[in-house]
């Protein structure tokens, strides 16, 4: 059973009719959303913090104390909880769209979205496909005590999910980039891209570069620093984000091998680069990544096995492979 599953509001119709009423005047409205499974902001936040820093994804993170000008701690009242902002383009519409996320219950979080009124829900369900919130994960516990080796990565930030891109348009934008280059130099490339091509929106007090919708993409110039070759391929993923050849959620309704077979159409996509389309970007979360060889090289190492063995350890994660791949390749854990 796919443990996909659609965004539960909180809210009654007539609160989120109300909400997107006000929101003509105030631009802001907030839902709280029920997640099954784990999950805990703050681990997010304490994930962000470790990792090098991204477009479109900030952690906040929460503050139980304040230090005086005398030197001594003062509790603040209550504290404020952690907080992931976000801001990216909207898909299909393609307006800019900013949400701050954060918890205001245990498996429920609040999202405050800041978007026009026609495009609320949909920046909520992407909010909450970019950290993964939209995936049932009440069996992942199941696959973890199958697997003590993946449990014990997963035990550094038990409320933690997949972080994903902002879009399948924005992952293949940086698969292109990425292309020959690592991956500190494609993040600095692709942020090039975002702060002159993108917008700076704020949202929880903190201001988030977003990579650039595809009209706004544009023609780019060899001021970009990427060849004519990148620049060209990178036009034509934008044509394909404007056409709905990278939309989500069509992507994650067709069987995992037809997904990745429409994204290889893609000048310049090829097998890494549509797994990365189709399960970092798209958010797929049984895709296992067999094309990234850092990664099944991490795991032949972790489970001491050869390639059949490291088939036999992916379909222990069934349906989460996606989610695995994820913590092997994004959470270090002290291995003493």
């Amino acid at each position: 059973m796919s443990p996909l599953c659609s965004v539960d509001f909180l809210v009654t119709k007539r609160k989120v009719s109300e909400a997107m009423t006000a929101l003509v005047e105030s631009d802001l409205v907030a839902v709280e959303i029920e997640v099954r499974g784990d999950v805990d902001v703050a681990d997010y936040t304490a994930h962000l913090a470790r990792t090098p820093q991204r477009c479109g994804i900030a952690g906040i993170a929460g503050i139980d104390s304040i230090t005086d000008a005398d030197g001594s701690a003062r509790d603040t009242d209550g504290g404020t909880a952690s907080s992931v902002a976000l801001a990216f383009p909207v898909e299909r519409s393609w307006s800019y769209a900013a949400a701050l996320v954060s918890q205001s219950a245990p498996g429920v979080v609040r999202i405050e979205a800041d978007a026009v009124a026609e495009d609320v829900h949909a920046t909520v369900a992407q909010a909450c496909r970019i950290l993964s919130l939209d995936v049932d994960g009440t069996g992942f516990p199941s696959v973890l005590a199958r697997d003590p080796v993946l449990a014990r990565r997963v035990r550094a930030g038990p409320g933690l999910r997949p972080v994903l891109f902002g879009s399948a348009y924005e992952a293949a934008c940086w698969a292109v980039v990425c292309h020959r280059l690592r991956v500190s130099q494609a993040d600095a490339l692709v942020r090039h891209i975002a702060e002159r091509r993108g917008r700076r929106l704020r949202i929880g007090g903190r201001e988030v570069v977003c990579f650039p919708a595809p009209g706004d993409l544009g023609d780019l110039d060899s001021s970009y620093r990427l060849s004519a070759v990148k620049r060209k391929r990178l036009a034509a993923v934008a044509e394909a984000g404007v056409e709905g050849v990278l939309d989500a959620a069509r992507l994650r309704r067709l069987p995992i091998g037809t997904a990745l077979e429409e994204v290889r159409r893609l000048p310049g996509i090829g097998p890494f680069s549509a797994e990365l389309v189709v399960g970092r970007g798209a958010g797929h979360p049984d895709l296992f990544p067999r094309a990234e060889s850092h990664l099944t090289t991490a795991l032949r190492r972790h489970y001491d096995t050869d390639e059949p063995g490291l088939a036999a350890v992916a379909d222990r994660w069934r349906p989460y492979r996606g989610w695995g791949a994820f913590f092997f390749r994004e959470v270090t854990i002290d291995e003493q």
